[in-house]
């Protein structure tokens, strides 16, 4: 099957999910297969067999004699003449589409030098010459054919991807009317449905968990290896798979609005994208192609005119096929596939191929501090209790009295109440203190909570130990909650946005790289350098407004500094677009997103160095990839041109054919060792 059909049947029954076009009108495999390759090699294979058993310069150098029989002098004629029609028109149709377009590239190379080698077979044959080739024109033509079916299986293999990604969607979804359930194809569901997902089976499209829990595979989603575990409000993404629990799930997007009909996009869309060395590679491939034509010419006029008119025409037809610009048309378009589509495997989308090409050459990484290195959320971070208190008692009753708060800062407390397993206490005659926190009945105790106002105002004795703790987290901009019961303070929290545990890593890594790390936030400088100590960050912009990100990110910029900004927000965008490379948070928003150049669907910074790893790895595999392929050409050419003749060097057309697919070979071989390397982070 045609893996552009593949795609197409793929995603078909999804309604919206189908793939993108990253072929464009100009590559010269548009409507070929890996299949129609696979198969004319294997016919032109088995036909090429016969044919140079019974070449009679093949017979004269391992001293055999063919089975004779009336016609078999013609066999090779006839059968090399199929040969040419069947695996060489394909060439020469690619060829018509090169000068159609002015852009004379590898397939009209290959044509000139298959007609070439054509017209002097049949010439022999009918006894213009002495010398017969029609054992290697089908030896080339069956060359030529097999390098083309790797070249379209490597690039198919590294398009899977996309395929994997199509695949994930199912057929169908049981959606759920009234008491009853009804299997629909996805193609009929609707913003507002209700479907059922069963354990096991995978989500149809993007929606909300209004009823029961499970534990979420997301892996080919976001690259993550764990599952995550999902309940009433949490959010769920088409084609992740639940386990070990069922789901009911309000659909809150269906089609192309999906996130993975979004990853689909972007994949397709950075394959297809265009890159500076690819224009390079393009470039040094059109001047192959005039210098193989003058190089063809000149040595069809030297050995022409040298009295050796066989040799002429046939050390030309080697010229032009060991030029072909083969290599050089692979050593790029597979890299980028490969590395695209191990990118999308590992939670990277790279949206903008200029975008990896410059995070090698970055000089900083610019982080947003809310949602980015932290989590967005406050979180305690601290407790200390006052002499004859209890931890777990301190913590239970301050949960109780803030279950009933709709605050930041309570949920922060109940959070962490949970996360103990403490016992639930009930409270009772709850009261927000406008400024000062909030008061409720627990266990017939008045239990208070609140800032520094509640202290100073009520005149509580605070324990010099609590103090001392409570005015250091002060002056690291935490924020300190105080827990005071019947007049007694019993603790305090501090309280803060909770750094992500993957931060350390990430800025540990960015400096192994050589990469300083800074930091833009709206907060306080106290909090922001109390941030920044704590993870090692080496430059800080605090009480930034959202308006000036952009403007930090110019002062940063100074000096002709390659920087990265990486952030989640709308208010990031414009920082984003600024930066030599964005690179947006994928929980972040949709605006977010469109600024960047590369999305980290994972909210994990450590991502980030997998981006630039990958950047580096793909430049480095560009670069051997098209030095391997000009210096092979340099080599080459004058070798097929005969030029060591005297010395006992010569060429077979044959020969270069297969000197030239190897070449090809060794290009896609040296692409498919990007698949090694490693960029999943080991979890924290």
């Amino acid at each position: 099957m045609d893996h552009n059909e593949a795609h197409g049947k793929a995603a078909d029954p999804h309604a919206g999910h189908k793939m993108p076009d990253t072929h464009g009108s100009h590559d010269r495999h548009a409507g070929h297969s890996v299949a129609m390759f696979r198969d004319k090699f294997w016919l032109s294979f088995a036909l090429t067999i016969p044919v140079v058993l019974w070449s009679t310069d093949v017979q004269d150098w391992l001293g055999y004699t063919a089975p004779s029989f009336p016609g078999s002098q013609f066999m090779p004629a006839i059968l090399g003449t199929v040969v040419f029609v069947y695996g060489g028109l394909i060439f020469i149709r690619g060829a018509w589409g090169e000068l159609a377009d002015r852009k004379p590239g590898m397939m009209t190379l290959i044509s000139l030098a298959i007609i070439v080698a054509f017209g002097t077979s049949l010439a022999a044959t009918f006894g213009v010459f002495e010398i017969e080739v029609w054992w290697e024109l089908a030896s080339l033509i069956t060359i030529m054919v097999l390098g083309h079916w790797l070249e379209m299986k490597a690039i198919s293999q590294a398009r899977g991807a996309l395929n994997a990604l199509a695949a994930l969607l199912p057929d169908t979804a049981e959606r759920v009317s009234g008491t009853e359930t009804q299997t629909v194809p996805i193609a009929d569901l609707h913003l507002g449905d209700i479907v059922l997902v069963r354990p096991g089976s995978r989500v149809p499209a993007d929606g909300a968990v209004v009823e029961g829990s499970a534990d979420v595979d997301e892996s080919m989603i976001t690259g993550e290896s764990r599952t995550v575990s999902k309940g009433p409000s949490g959010k769920v993404i088409a084609g992740t798979v639940a386990s070990g629990g069922s789901l009911r799930v309000h659909i809150t997007a269906v089609g192309e609005q999906t996130a993975l009909s979004g990853i689909m996009r972007l994949v397709a869309a950075a394959q297809a994208s265009g890159s500076r060395t690819q224009a390079l590679a393009d470039r040094a491939a059109a001047i192959l192609f005039y210098v193989a034509v003058a190089s063809g010419a000149i040595t069809f006029g030297y050995w022409w005119l040298s009295g050796d008119k066989e040799h002429a025409l046939i050390r030309t037809a080697t010229v032009l096929v060991i030029a072909c610009p083969h290599a050089l048309g692979l050593a790029i378009p597979l890299v980028i596939a490969i590395s695209t589509s191990l990118g999308a495997q590992n939670g990277l989308l790279v949206k903008d191929r200029l975008a990896l090409e410059r995070a090698r050459n970055l000089d900083m990484v610019i982080f947003d501090k809310t949602g980015t290195l932290t989590r967005g959320s406050p979180a305690v971070s601290g407790v200390v209790v006052a002499p004859g208190s209890n931890e777990s008692n301190l913590l239970a009753l301050a949960a109780a009295v803030e279950a009933n708060s709709e605050h930041p800062l309570a949920k922060a407390v109940v959070a962490e109440a949970k996360h103990r397993n403490l016992p639930t206490l009930q409270a009772a005659n709850f009261e927000a203190l406008s400024g000062r926190g909030a008061k409720a009945l627990v266990n017939g105790k008045s239990v208070i909570i609140g800032g520094p106002r509640l202290l100073s105002e009520d005149k509580v004795t605070v324990p010099p130990e609590v103090e001392k703790l409570t005015t250091a987290w002060a002056s690291e901009g935490k924020t300190v909650l105080s827990v005071v019961a019947d007049g007694r303070l019993l603790g305090a929290f501090a309280v803060e946005d909770e750094i992500r545990p993957e931060s350390h890593a990430a800025i540990a890594e960015l400096h192994q790289l050589g990469i300083r790390v800074a930091m833009i936030t709206g907060d306080s400088k106290t909090v922001a350098d109390s941030v920044a100590h704590r993870i090692g960050i080496d430059e800080v912009a605090a009480e930034v407004l959202p308006a000036d990100k952009a403007s930090a990110v110019k002062r940063f910029q100074a000096g002709g500094k390659k920087v990265a900004m990486v952030g989640d927000g709308v208010n990031d965008a414009p920082a984003l677009a600024t930066a030599d490379v964005g690179i947006a948070i994928g929980a972040g928003t949709d605006v977010a997103i469109e600024s960047a150049g590369i999305v980290l669907v994972r909210s994990d910074p450590r991502d980030v160095v997998g981006a630039i790893e990958l950047s580096r790895a793909t430049y480095r595999k560009m670069i051997q990839n098209l030095v391997w392929a000009t210096a092979y050409n340099l080599v080459a050419i004058p070798v097929a041109a005969g030029l060591f003749v005297r010395w006992g060097l010569d060429l077979p057309m044959s020969v270069g054919a297969v000197a030239m697919s190897l070449s090809t070979i060794i290009v896609a071989a040296n692409a498919q060792l990007l698949r090694r390397l490693k960029l999943q982070q080991v979890p924290v």
